[in-house]
């Protein structure tokens, strides 16, 4: 039987201090305090209350560490998803006690939409993940600048084929008299290397946690799409995490693949992707919907290694997948459709096939 909690504590939590207000289901008093950010000094206080308690907070970057210390010592806790927090109509003063005490008063009424909370190794699978991301956008910024700085002096890479090996060779060909300018160069193309170092160790690091760890499963079988290498699998893996408490038909709506809509009695107008939820999953998919695009064949080298890393039944489910969703970008090109916006109902398919993979049992 599900117990009923006394006090309900909303937490507006900051990096050095925590803002506290219990509202009691009893008697209707609100206590206010002001905390330090410790999760110990966090409970002394909650325990101090009328029990049994209940407490919530917005997601932010402080992360999920009060809530595995609250959840510990058996206080239930909930993680507010932000976007989803209702505001009051009208509002036009905002203070940290108010923000506590709304919180408060939404987890008594069972107004709120709760994240999921990661465990401490999927957290920090994710954090490996997203630091290649961001390895990948600073090395995308890094080249751009160098190539810019080439541009201005009318220096263009001759080869086909930039950022191979030939073109860094190229580049350490370059010389220019003044030293400003010379100095300027060699910062930018250093700035690449090291960019690329950074990227390729993180890669490895991916791939090698990729091989044995909790997310192997699901990344192996995710990886039987074509388009979905196991630096993606293993991405999509640790981002959603618990696939189960999702399905087929609102996968696509949580990572924010489909499109805004404003219906209003006869009419119906639909817009751009809402682009909620995860940023980085619904890149990695939207990414790999383009492959789709070109003919396919199952005998391909590459997905066939693949292909042996997973079971026969996750086989036999990504080559449907993978036939379904060639034939989808085939009619949309059919009937005109224009190529970014067919990609993207191309990927909103594709999570669910992924969805599809990642919960059958391996």
């Amino acid at each position: 039987m599900s117990v009923r909690e006394r006090t309900h504590v909303g937490l507006d939590v900051h990096a050095h201090a925590v803002v506290g207000a219990a509202l009691d289901g009893d008697t209707g008093e609100v206590v206010r305090r002001r905390l330090g950010s410790s999760p110990a000094e966090v409970l002394a206080w909650i325990r101090s209350l009328p029990g049994p308690v209940a407490a919530a907070y917005e997601a932010g970057p402080t992360g999920f560490t009060l809530a595995r210390a609250l959840r510990a010592a058996g206080v239930r806790c909930e993680v507010l998803a932000p976007s989803k927090l209702q505001r009051p109509v009208g509002e036009r003063v905002k203070t940290d006690a108010r923000d506590a005490l709304h919180i408060a008063k939404l987890l008594k009424l069972d107004e709120i939409v709760a994240v999921t909370i990661p465990s401490e190794s999927q957290e920090a699978a994710r954090d490996l993940v997203r630091a290649r991301e961001d390895a990948r956008r600073d090395l995308m910024s890094a080249r751009h600048r160098l190539g810019k700085l080439l541009l201005r002096r009318g220096l263009t890479y001759p080869g086909k084929t930039t950022w191979t090996s030939a073109h860094h060779d190229w580049l350490r060909q370059r010389r220019f008299e003044l030293p400003g300018l010379q100095a300027a160069f060699d910062a930018a193309h250093e700035a690449v290397v090291a960019v690329q170092d950074r990227r390729d160790r993180l890669d490895a690091a991916i791939l090698a946690m990729a091989t044995e760890s909790e997310f192997t499963g699901v990344a192996q079988r995710l990886s039987c799409l074509r388009g979905i290498s196991t630096l993606t699998g293993f991405g999509l893996a640790v981002e959603i995490g618990d696939w189960s408490r999702l399905d087929g038909r609102r996968i696509g709506s949580y990572l924010g693949l489909v499109p805004t809509e404003h219906s209003s009695g006869q009419s119906r107008s639909q817009g751009g992707l809402t682009r909620t939820g995860n940023a980085h999953a619904r890149r990695l998919l939207v990414e790999a919907a383009w492959h789709h695009r070109t003919r396919y064949t199952p005998t391909s080298p590459t997905l066939r290694a693949r292909w042996a890393l997973a079971s026969p039944a996750a086989r036999e489910r990504a080559h449907q997948g993978n036939l379904r969703l060639h034939r989808r970008w085939r009619a949309f090109e059919a009937r005109g459709k224009r190529r970014v916006v067919a990609n993207a109902a191309v990927a909103r398919e594709l999570a669910g096939w992924c969805w599809s993979l990642a919960v059958m049992e391996s």
